[in-house]
């Protein structure tokens, strides 16, 4: 028969724990600040992704959007669709946001899968909350958003350069055309 040691099941259950809170770990890369004052309700509604960095969950997708709502517990619905070019069809992933800290803030965790949150930072939008740049947890995290399908070039550029001077590597960003309707 098979002892179990007290011990051995605490150190598992707390290595288990640590393991859990560093897979979910929020937070906004090195140098980067979240926008305030962040008005939510002026950011709720249909956005279209100008470029990002690529990562699996949105490889070869095109005419990516996000689109925000109010959810009746407070978070914030989560709405993400594009289109995959190889397969010839159009995926789409719900989430939730929530604040991070306060609500005029613009640090949000975003979830996609159970109590697994990733960070979501809003770190620079203009007056209107027509453009936005979002970092993610890290350098390997980054969008660049617009409620048209296009930038204007300034805009573009004081993003790339926020980005590049917060030490992402702007070379890699995909550039996300929109020339179809889900």
């Amino acid at each position: 028969m098979v002892r179990i040691n007290k011990v051995h099941v605490a150190l598992l259950a707390g290595a288990g724990l640590l393991m859990l809170s560093t897979a979910t770990a929020v937070t906004i890369p090195k140098g980067a600040i979240a926008v305030r004052p962040f008005y939510v309700d002026k950011f709720l509604g249909k956005w279209y992704e100008i470029a990002r960095m690529d990562y699996k969950y949105e490889r070869n997708l095109s005419n990516v959007t996000a689109t925000y709502s109010l959810r009746k517990d407070g978070a914030i619905k989560v709405d993400n669709r594009g289109y995959d070019y190889t397969r010839d069809k159009w995926k789409e992933s719900i989430g939730k946001a929530k604040f991070v800290r306060e609500g005029d803030l613009g640090r949000l965790k975003v979830s996609f899968f159970g109590p697994f949150y990733a960070g979501y930072n809003v770190i620079a939008i203009d007056r209107e909350y027509k453009y936005a740049l979002v970092a993610g947890n890290n350098l390997q995290y980054l969008w660049i958003l617009s409620r048209e399908t296009t930038i204007p070039e300034h805009v573009k550029d004081n993003y790339l350069l926020k980005a590049q001077e917060l030490g992402y590597d702007i070379d890699a960003l995909v550039w996300c055309t929109h020339d179809q309707e889900a």
